[in-house]
């Protein structure tokens, strides 16, 4: 929940500084460029980070850093150590094997040995110190019953997706929140006449479930815009380029989103394709409150390579 005193411009400054860091993170990154990034003094940006986001920009960076790293660990296994790490602003291997250690309980090498992605996912718990340790388990479906069920309600396509100009407004926490924030979006877009039967809302998933934390989860809640228009405050343009991308056309209740997801890296892995830096997202074409059966008609799209 963001403080209600604190001004959406502020927001909108400090959501210009996070899309810096996550898109720097090979980079030095220090408080003093950042700040100067979102327009800011260092000690007003530091403590109204903190405020908002509920991190220090220190540990935010950090924290995104070794997530990184684990999706590279889980979607580009060709990189090695070393590469990754400097990927992601190490140029000491002990260092970062030292702080994916204490952020994951396991060595980058054994997180790589022990999570393929076509038979494992990641299972997070928060110990009484607020680490959080991941454990390895089996999918609760195997590979060939996730690819049937995907094969049984759709045929993925390998497209690209043409650009899309977004408005947006940033969540962190978790998934199911998400409702919320596009409540708050409609009733902003509504007098502006951007809902109608044409309308379509996107979301994107800055971070996977797999290696963030349920409570650090970003996303971004988002409604197409076929014309420009002026944006305030916690609305924010973001664009989404012209992007190649493994598309799942799906008619879906909202308990099956998590299967579809798991069905649709299923098939990018059986099919030999490799998962892109882009971030997957998923673009609605209806109201499902509309819905005879109050389901979804989305595409999920994953980027790839």
């Amino acid at each position: 929940m963001i403080p209600s005193k604190i001004a959406k411009e502020n927001i909108a400054r400090l959501n210009t500084a996070i899309i810096f860091i996550e898109s720097n993170l090979s980079e030095k990154l220090s408080l003093e460029i950042i700040a100067e990034k979102a327009h800011f003094s260092p000690f007003h940006f530091h403590r109204l980070f903190k405020l908002v986001v509920k991190e220090t920009v220190h540990n935010f960076i950090n924290r995104k850093r070794i997530e990184k790293a684990a999706a590279y660990l889980l979607h580009q296994k060709e990189k090695n150590i070393t590469q990754i790490a400097e990927a992601v602003g190490y140029n000491n291997l002990s260092a970062f094997s030292k702080s994916f250690k204490k952020f994951y309980g396991i060595s980058p090498n054994k997180f790589k040995e022990e999570s393929p992605e076509k038979y494992s996912k990641i299972s997070k718990t928060e110990s009484k110190i607020g680490k959080v340790t991941v454990t390895f388990e089996q999918y609760l479906c195997n590979v060939n019953d996730a690819l049937n069920w995907l094969k049984m309600k759709t045929t993925p396509e390998i497209k690209t997706n043409p650009r899309l100009d977004l408005a947006a407004i940033s969540h962190k926490g978790r998934i199911e929140a998400i409702g919320s924030i596009y409540n708050k979006l409609v009733k902003w877009a509504t007098p502006k006449g951007l809902i109608n039967e044409q309308t379509r809302m996107v979301t994107i998933y800055h971070d996977s479930p797999k290696i963030t934390n349920p409570n650090n989860i970003r996303m971004s809640a988002s409604i197409v815009l076929n014309d420009p228009i002026e944006l305030d405050g916690e609305v924010n343009l973001k664009i989404l380029s012209p992007t190649k991308c493994i598309v799942s056309r799906l008619e879906i209740a909202p308990f099956e989103f998590q299967q579809a997801w798991e069905s649709s890296f299923a098939f990018m892995v059986e099919n030999g394709y490799k998962k892109s830096e882009v971030d997957p997202f998923e673009i609605y074409y209806n109201n499902a409150a509309e819905h005879p059966e109050n389901k979804f008609i989305v595409d999920l799209c994953i980027p790839i390579l």
